[in-house]
């Protein structure tokens, strides 16, 4: 039975955010060491597992070293101080990572090998591969490499954030001097070099490039080489209050972000002491930030092993069904007759986005009827089904509205990109609102029929991007009706606008709303007997909400808790949390959708289902624009709901939590209910004949 967590003795009723994270990633390592998950995707969990912890390093370490080195003493919820937190963050991630290593080491890569698939060294290579790789790096690397030397008149070069590098340490010929170099590995070009036209063996690019240094340094003496790689700080520190112009302070914030403190060095662990000394002084960092590595520097390179062409060790391919009432044997259907008929749920990647959500917007953008679309974008994909769309509809002169979040973290980038990309096409291009993240998942396509203004909407859980849908586990409603529409309306209204005072019917926004009715709606099942609350999270950490989920339990309120992340709460305290079980489903599909169901939402055993952007953390309640929409067709209430048992059902992908911080893994030996497969069968079950028989 595999265990994760439990690392720290918790010292309040709060479980430390960023040791909860670790075990959340922890989780995701386990599915690297999974014999059940195919080979391939075993390697590509162990690139997510880098990946993930770069950006927790970028985030919450750095964020924790500034209030250490602010001298900042004030307790956390979990009672802890920010110096022991990051103490014990930098150990658990320690932990970690060399676990992480040697899965790599020790089963995958001899696993790759055994099918094939050969991550060498130089050493390993035969002379015809060595020729092919020299020619490699005299054709494709030698003419993009820079080396820069550090003397008195070289000063020690800037590391950029992640990039992996070479340090070198070298001397000229006869004089005893030592010096050092710098050689950036080009990110640009492959990380896995093939040692053949058609081989599947490969050697890293940073070897590669060592082996022919003495190109880099005619005439010097070569002593030693040691991969290394530096995280920095990439939050952004932006006051976009004191901002005149959003657009243009983040751009100036995100060269800014480049230069920010180190957190952590990676270093190979066959780095010299002295270079080690010189690399720790020279980026201000304590000994304690570094991390030697066994294998190779930063992991995350692995997701190009992971997509090579070999489905027989990948998870079968699925590209989501087409909803029946989508499907029609004249071509695309009339989304907007679809609508007119009735409320439409979506739920990707078991459902196609790009035949549902993304169809839709291009048939607005093309329709001669439709006179404007409105739309929120938080992260979207580099190649956008849906920005095209949006261009196309401003040049047909319909009028465009699009919310672009600049500030979604490490997509400002991209997301400037697309908003000077709209504006030039002619659309109108909000920056977001002083002080909050529009972080709400919504679109409105305004169309003139016959009968009126007629207002068709899609509210959702995830990013209009069509790649990570295909992932990424979210449910979306599309509807057609008048009285969601108008809440719609208005909020786009406040969001362009002016205006903070809504009243929704349907809906429930932050940061004005959302609080305070989930509060409201958690009472009200205190007052029954057969108070029941469900909830379905990435994140959970918010002091007040735990609180009154702990005052619900203590009522008697049963309560189950699905969150994929961080989880601050304890379950399962005698007196406080007995009656509240908190799991997390971690596979394939990436669980994103958030779900709150109330069994009692009027105090009358009506339940309510809401489903929408915001997860139980301060930042989703207090400094973000969110959105909730309650799903009021009891088909597709059921719809919900259906996902939801299979989840609470799960015996194979599922972890739960005790009262000590400890995850232990539900895995079934019989009769296993594995979410994403049990979801996929019932797609399939809904799905039109033609499509069940084209799989």
């Amino acid at each position: 039975m595999t265990k994760v967590g439990g690392w720290s003795e918790p010292l309040t009723d709060y479980f430390s955010r960023e040791i909860s994270w670790l075990a959340f990633n922890a989780r995701v390592l386990a599915l690297a060491d999974d014999l059940e998950v195919p080979l391939l995707e075993r390697a590509r969990f162990l690139s997510v597992f880098a990946t993930n912890l770069d950006e927790f390093f970028q985030v919450r370490v750095s964020g924790l070293a500034d209030r250490v080195v602010a001298e900042i003493t004030e307790r956390t919820l979990d009672g802890h101080t920010p110096a022991e937190q990051l103490d014990e963050v930098r150990r658990v991630a320690a932990e970690l990572c060399r676990k992480h290593q040697l899965l790599y080491l020790q089963k995958i890569k001899p696993a790759l090998a055994d099918h094939g698939i050969q991550l060498l060294t130089l050493d390993e290579v035969d002379a015809a591969e060595r020729e092919h790789l020299r020619q490699h790096f005299e054709e494709r690397v030698f003419p993009v490499l820079t080396p820069l030397a550090v003397d008195p008149g070289h000063p020690f070069p800037f590391i950029s954030d992640l990039s992996l590098n070479l340090a070198v340490g070298l001397r000229e010929q006869g004089k005893p001097e030592l010096r050092f170099a710098r050689v950036k590995v080009p990110a640009a070009l492959r990380r896995w070099v093939p040692t053949g036209t058609q081989s599947t063996r490969f050697v890293a690019l940073e070897d590669v490039i060592a082996s022919h240094l003495e190109m880099l340094f005619p005439g010097m003496e070569l002593l030693e080489h040691h991969v290394f790689r530096v995280t920095r700080n990439a939050d952004l520190t932006l006051n976009d209050e004191d901002a005149d112009d959003l657009l243009i302070a983040v751009e100036m914030e995100l060269r800014r972000r480049r230069f920010q403190s180190a957190v952590r060095l990676e270093v190979a662990e066959s780095i010299s002491q002295d270079l080690l000394d010189l690399l720790i002084r020279e980026l201000n960092l304590m000994p304690d930030a570094v991390m030697r590595v066994q294998g190779p520097v930063d992991l995350s390179g692995l997701n190009e092993i992971a997509g090579l062409p070999m489905p027989e060790l990948q998870w079968p391919h699925w590209s989501g069904i087409t909803e029946p009432k989508l499907v029609s044997d004249d071509g695309p259907p009339d989304f907007f007759k679809v609508l007119r008929g009735g409320d439409l749920l979506v739920h990707h990647p078991y459902s196609s986005f790009s035949r549902s959500v993304g169809e839709l917007i291009h048939q607005a953008s093309q329709d001669p009827a439709v006179l404007a679309i409105k739309l929120t974008l938080y992260r979207t994909s580099g190649d956008s089904p849906i920005i095209d769309a949006l261009v196309a509809a401003a040049e047909n002169g319909k009028q465009v509205a699009a919310l672009v979040e600049l500030k979604a973290r490490f997509d400002e980038e991209r997301n400037i990109s697309w908003a000077k990309r709209l504006e030039q096409a002619g659309a109108h291009v909000a920056y977001g609102l002083v002080g909050l993240k529009i972080h709400a998942k919504i679109a409105m396509i305004v169309r003139e029929e016959p009968e009126g203004i007629r207002r068709y909407c899609h509210i959702g859980t995830g990013n209009y991007n069509h790649r990570t849908a295909r992932i990424f586990e979210d449910f979306g409603l599309l509807t057609a009706n008048p009285e969601i529409g108008a809440d719609i309306a208005g909020l786009f209204n406040s969001l362009t606008g002016y205006g903070n005072r809504l009243e929704h019917t349907h809906l429930i926004t932050a940061p004005e709303q959302l609080r305070s009715r989930l509060s409201q709606l958690i009472t009200q099942e205190m007052q029954s007997p057969a108070g029941r609350i469900i909830m379905k999270l990435n994140s959970l950490a918010d002091a007040s909400m735990i609180k009154q989920l702990y005052a619900a339990s203590q009522a008697g309120v049963q309560i189950d808790l699905i969150v994929r992340g961080l989880c601050c709460l304890r379950p399962g305290l005698k007196g406080l949390s007995e009656n509240i079980r908190v799991r997390s489903i971690v596979g394939r599909f990436l669980e994103h959708s958030r779900v709150f169901h109330f069994a009692n939402a009027d105090g009358q055993q009506q339940p309510a289902t809401y489903i929408g952007s915001a997860d139980l953390l301060s930042r989703s309640l207090d400094r973000r624009v969110e959105t909730l929409v309650r799903v009021d067709d009891p088909k597709l209430v059921d719809r919900v709901m259906e996902v939801i048992q299979v989840a609470l059902a799960d015996n194979h992908l599922a972890w739960t939590l005790d009262s000590q911080g400890v995850w232990t893994r539900c895995r079934s030996t019989t009769a296993a209910v594995d979410t994403h497969v049990r979801l996929q069968q019932l797609a399939l079950s809904r799905a039109r004949p033609s499509q069940r028989s084209a799989r």
